[in-house]
């Protein structure tokens, strides 16, 4: 999950976020963006399932622009204790979301597929969201780039299906499948057998 390496404070002030916002409210990277209606506080949770929604609906293809973060840390005291004795522990991260936020970015792939996916990405987020495209066009060098990284995400995901993984026994203590190879440093079953059959043998001899 997202969360800050490092903070100055380890249970700061809350921030409001009942403003609209005067940055980052603006499609700047993708061609489509996600910005939300209403102010509220976002979890690193809620971010990632919206992540999630995104690589997976338009598989993995594309690129994505994450415009949030969670910075600050929501405390909260234990059940049933009183009021007063200090701030409450941290429980998690929340990004401060102002009306008008923009919370991801898209691009690189068909535009319907864009905003179906951010509709879907909305459902997961405790803001009301909308889906708003691009005011300034995009230059032939930064769309050829986008399609570049897409072209270089779906050959990605292609070499990655065409890898063949195979178990390797790291002890070779295992007994490898027929037509494998033995592990490395384990001996032969057939030449292992012999070996173990004349044990007696020479044991017989010396008696």
């Amino acid at each position: 999950m997202l969360q800050p390496k490092r903070v100055k404070y380890r249970r700061p002030h809350g921030l409001k976020y009942d403003r609209p916002a005067h940055k980052g409210n603006s499609v700047d990277f993708g061609e489509y963006g996600l910005q939300a209606t209403q102010g509220d506080y976002v979890t690193d949770h809620q971010i990632e399932a919206a992540r999630i929604v995104l690589a997976r609906y338009t598989d993995r293809a594309g690129k994505i622009w994450i415009r949030i973060f969670p910075h600050m840390a929501k405390t909260k005291k234990p059940a049933e204790v009183r009021m007063g004795s200090g701030k409450g522990n941290p429980e998690g991260w929340v990004a401060v979301v102002h009306e008008g936020t923009m919370l991801f970015e898209i691009g690189g792939i068909a535009d319907n597929l864009c905003i179906e996916a951010l509709h879907q990405a909305g459902f997961k987020l405790p803001v009301n969201t909308k889906v708003v495209k691009r005011t300034k066009a995009l230059t032939e060098a930064e769309k050829l780039k986008m399609e570049a990284q897409h072209e270089s995400s779906l050959d990605a995901i292609k070499a990655e299906d065409a890898l063949e993984k195979t178990t390797i026994s790291d002890t070779g203590n295992e007994t490898p499948a027929e037509g494998a190879a033995p592990a490395e440093g384990a001996a032969p079953a057939a030449a292992a057998a012999p070996a173990e059959a004349a044990k007696p043998a020479k044991e017989g001899e010396k008696k």
